[in-house]
């Protein structure tokens, strides 16, 4: 739930709110408006273009969600109905307009039933024959577990339709670790020329692609759109709907068809690979940092049990490649892309999910845009991993063009240790990075209100 004021607070929101349209983020956005008094009366009031126009945001903010509505007491039992089944549906932002003065009115009631999307079972049936039939005749198949499936949490539904079919199964850069890189069927992230060949050549020789989910095929994921997919092979399982070839089956759930192939049985003998174990920590302690020695520090570092928030740029395109350990969840930008997303990612996922450890891994240019959510994880004794590695500017834009106004100015706001303990990767030495991480792991077992503390000692 998002609730932001009239105007200045949602445009503010604006670009948040557009990512999670983009990552299929489901977002309640609920804004205030100016009474309906104000409004009938044409009165000039703060957050406004002074012209007594107060409908000059919702079309801005309604764009940024796939649903919107304008809420009165005749019609709020109704559109709220509507509004809610539409975003589940999509899994998207919906936007919700409440003049102040009627939030406090009575409303007029209405007798709705909630709308629960669900699979139409004449349409199920049609889709899982023509899916079993298009399995059986193929002499290869390979599984895409798209990011919609971590974004409805069918993770474990997933696994178990891909286990039952016996296929390897990929991820692109945007599904990392939706299932373990460990389990015996991965084949690999696939990433266009770019990828290990074995995986570039289980991916574009299969006769058969299941996309569950929707995968996102875009520059980033296809490493510059040098993929050589041929979509007449794709079946694409959506959230609401099931393509195959020029026929899309509508009504159709994600969660349902995922559920039908766990009831199939394989065509050929279950694929196995060798596991990918972990790459091996290399450097000495007084090497300066490298890509190459430290995203498999990072991997070390990492547990089962652990987020980690990837920032958009070198980060996510640098660790993404990287194997981590069973267990781990990670979350990136992939799509969308809006620098500084990471750090109050972080924040929220550590408070949304207490149970888990959460890691945060940025570079200062992303993470001074929004280092302010540092104070608030101090504030609430969220207990985040904080890594910034200090590039001096703006690495990932530095890749396409070299230019002064891509370097920064260190600022004082680097000293991360004063604020979270272990947020130590801008120093240039390994030995420091890894006895920064040993002692992080040492302080793990204080309480969130222990943490708390420390962060307003080093806050005085």
């Amino acid at each position: 739930m998002l609730v932001t004021t009239y105007g200045v607070g949602e445009l503010s929101a604006l670009n948040g709110v557009m990512g999670a349209k983009a990552e299929r983020s489901l977002v309640f956005h609920v804004v205030g408006m100016p009474s309906y008094q104000h409004q009938r009366l044409g009165k000039i009031a703060h957050h406004t273009l002074g012209d007594g126009v107060f409908g000059n945001f919702v079309d801005l903010s309604a764009d940024a969600a796939c649903c919107h509505a304008v809420i009165n007491p005749e019609n709020c039992v109704l559109e709220i109905e509507r509004v809610i089944g539409e975003a589940r549906r999509n899994n998207q932002p919906a936007y919700i307009a409440v003049p102040s003065d009627y939030a406090r009115s009575p409303v007029v009631s209405v007798d709705v039933k909630p709308i629960v999307p669900r699979s139409n079972e004449a349409a199920l049936q049609k889709a899982m024959a023509v899916i079993a039939e298009r399995i059986n005749n193929a002499k290869s198949v390979i599984a895409f577990p798209a990011f919609t499936i971590l974004r409805l949490g069918l993770q474990k539904q997933a696994q178990k339709a891909i286990e039952a079919l016996g296929c390897p199964f990929a991820t692109t850069l945007m599904e990392k670790c939706v299932i373990d890189e460990g389990h015996s069927q991965f084949a690999g992230m696939y990433t266009g020329a770019v990828s290990d060949p074995k995986t570039r050549q289980i991916v574009e020789g299969a006769d058969l692609v299941l996309d569950l989910g929707g995968v996102n095929l875009n520059d980033i994921t296809t490493a510059s759109y040098s993929a050589h997919l041929d979509l007449s092979r794709f079946i694409t399982v959506g959230l609401d709907d099931v393509r195959i070839g020029d026929e899309v089956i509508a009504s159709v759930r994600l969660a349902d068809v995922l559920s039908g192939l766990a009831k199939l049985k394989p065509s050929s003998s279950p694929y196995r690979a060798m596991p990918q174990g972990l790459a091996p920590v290399t450097g000495s302690p007084s090497d300066k940092i490298t890509m190459a020695a430290l995203y498999p520090r990072y991997a070390a570092f990492l547990r089962a049990g652990d987020t980690v928030a990837l920032e958009t740029g070198s980060t996510s395109l640098g660790l993404t490649p990287t194997i981590l350990p069973d267990g781990v969840r990670v979350e990136a930008q992939v799509l969308w892309g809006s620098i500084g997303w990471a750090t109050p990612a972080a924040f929220g996922i550590a408070l949304a999910d207490q149970g888990r450890r959460t890691v945060l891994i940025t570079g200062e240019g992303s993470h001074q845009l929004t280092a302010n959510d540092v104070g608030a994880m101090g504030r609430f004794g969220a207990n985040v991993i904080v890594f910034v590695l200090n590039n001096g500017g703006y690495l990932v834009e530095r890749a396409l063009e070299e230019k002064p106004e891509l370097d920064l100015q260190r600022p004082r706001a680097l000293e991360l240790h004063r604020i979270a303990e272990g947020a130590r990767m801008r120093r240039l030495a390994y030995g420091a990075c890894d006895h920064a991480w040993g002692a992080r792991r040492c302080d793990e077992g204080r309480t969130r209100q222990q943490n708390r503390g420390v962060y307003r000692d080093h806050w005085r």
